[in-house]
């Protein structure tokens, strides 16, 4: 068996450490080989029967006798390409992992928001001539609602942090899951209104899928609760960007925090920048000196689990897209 590992984004460098463990958990039979170039990763993924690592059409063309591929992204739309999608080759990663460093910077950036940092950040040593406007603009997440769109790891790594600054907290999911002391009862997304109608703050927090695309829309905004504030640090094609500033713009909505949107990387003179209740960073919510550990964790525990012939763990529906 060869296992072709694919240094990224995620996953910047292998220690040789960090290859025995693949080394141990694939046997003593399997061969482990790293590509740290694209032009290496075209030649060995040929007779690859494991990938971790991402994959590209180009790739998976060359790829003859690949049987499992395990992800290094955690939203996975850019790996079902068709070819892929339909072919009948497991696909797993880190779902159920990201959660925490993604809820950690989803509250960084709604704290800033809430707090009228971004003038106070921007306006440096004149900020003390704008105290007035950013106390009169700041306010107390205790006692709001936040209302969540997608219950899986990163929707309740939110739900936890919510619940430690006293707020109340709902969520809805595309499909049945289970329910936490935080939120007893999940709802449905046909409930998505009833929720947008109650929450304070919404955060988005559902993969990219043919239905979740542009699931925040003109249409969307206009249902929210008045003064209400939208978080994404998931994937930014969910939300239209242009209907999201016109809703801020026209004062329905108070803000939004952004880590991720569409169209990015924005041209610097994007009317975006301009608002002062839009605060963003450029998608960089996935960092975390935990991530490529507890990625390489998991994927050890599947190399075992993939020579037993057992499940896998954090296996995606292809068809359903998370």
């Amino acid at each position: 068996m060869r296992v072709l590992v694919m240094p990224g984004l995620t996953l910047p460098e292998v220690s040789e450490a960090q290859l025995e463990m693949i080394r141990a958990a694939a046997g003593p039979e399997a061969d482990v080989v790293v590509a740290n170039n694209r032009e290496d990763a075209m030649e060995m993924i040929a007779d690859a029967e494991v990938l971790l690592g991402y994959l590209t059409p180009d790739l998976f063309a060359e790829a003859k006798q690949l049987k499992w591929v395990h992800a290094t992204a955690s939203g996975v739309d850019g790996y079902l390409f068709d070819e892929f999608k339909n072919a009948d080759i497991p696909l797993t990663g880190e779902k159920g992992l990201v959660g925490p460093h993604l809820a950690d910077h989803a509250f960084a950036l709604l704290l800033a928001l809430a707090r009228s940092l971004k003038p106070a950040m921007t306006l440096k040593g004149e900020a003390w001539g704008g105290r007035v406007p950013m106390r009169r603009a700041a306010f107390e997440l205790s006692g709001l609602t936040m209302g969540i769109v997608g219950f899986g790891g990163t929707g309740r790594a939110i739900s936890e942090r919510a619940n430690g600054f006293g707020m109340n907290v709902r969520a809805v999911d595309a499909v049945a899951v289970r329910g936490t002391p935080i939120v007893p009862v999940v709802g449905h997304m046909n409930q998505l209104d009833t929720l947008l109608e109650k929450s304070d703050i919404v955060a988005v927090c559902t993969p990219l899928t043919a239905e979740t695309r542009h699931l925040f829309n003109a249409d969307t905004f206009a249902r929210m609760k008045p003064g209400s504030v939208v978080v994404n640090v998931t994937r930014g094609e969910i939300i239209e960007l242009e209907a999201l500033i016109d809703a801020v713009e026209s004062g329905h909505l108070r803000g939004a925090a952004l880590d991720v949107v569409e169209g990015e990387p924005l041209p610097s003179d994007h009317r975006v920048f301009d608002i002062e209740s839009i605060v963003m960073t450029p998608h960089t919510a996935g960092a975390s000196q935990l991530r490529a550990g507890r990625n390489l964790e998991r994927f050890c525990e599947n190399l075992r689990r993939y020579r037993g012939n057992r499940e896998l763990v954090g296996e995606v529906d292809k068809q359903a897209g998370f």
